[in-house]
């Protein structure tokens, strides 16, 4: 399964991008608006066109780092955002990434690598939050697709991959979902501690 940089450039320029709500996630807006530290230090990976990063950028949150594989939804982010930080604007793969976080967003980006890299995702959430740092957005509950992306599971599932290295693992039914995304979705709120 062929889940490289060229891959997702070849979904964006076909416009195969199923995931991309094109606004915030509803349950994402409504966390966001909550949070009141604007030097967060926030980090969204495989973020794509990341309507969460410009809804953070334009309410004042100006420590916010996308990391995608895909040069073309970073591009669209600087189209839409042009005062947004070139350097904070990552093309990379997320497990190379060597910084930390106070933190990261997580909006179909799980669901998007392939699931024997499930482990190594909790592994390095776990390196790259800071003491304290926390593991928030939205996780799948429900069965998608075995060969391709997205790819589901469910709350036990998750619990196995992150309770090695994390005590505080909040997962819960979604009440806000987007629309198309109703009963199938988990608000995850993990912190390291």
């Amino acid at each position: 399964m062929d889940l490289s940089a060229d891959f997702w450039n070849h979904k964006y320029i076909n416009n195969k991008t199923g995931w991309d709500l094109g606004v915030i996630s509803p349950p994402l807006k409504a966390y966001f608006d909550q949070l009141v530290d604007k030097d967060l230090k926030i980090l969204i990976p495989g973020g794509g066109n990341s309507y969460e990063a410009e809804y953070l950028y334009n309410n004042g949150f100006q420590n916010i780092f996308v990391v995608d594989l895909s040069e073309i939804p970073l591009q669209n982010i600087k189209k839409r955002i042009p005062n947004f930080p070139d350097a904070q604007l990552i093309q990379a793969d997320f497990f190379n990434l060597n910084d930390t976080f106070d933190l990261v967003i997580e909006q179909t980006f799980f669901c998007a690598i392939h699931p024997s890299l499930r482990p190594n995702y909790a592994q390095k959430m776990y390196e790259i939050l800071k003491p304290t740092g926390k593991l928030v957005g939205l996780l799948f509950d429900a069965v998608l697709n075995d060969n391709h992306p997205p790819f589901g599971g469910n709350q036990k599932e998750y619990r196995t991959y992150f309770q090695t290295y994390f005590k505080n693992i909040q997962m819960d039914s979604c009440y806000n979902s987007f629309h198309n995304r109703e009963g199938m979705e988990l608000f995850v709120n993990i912190i390291k501690i």
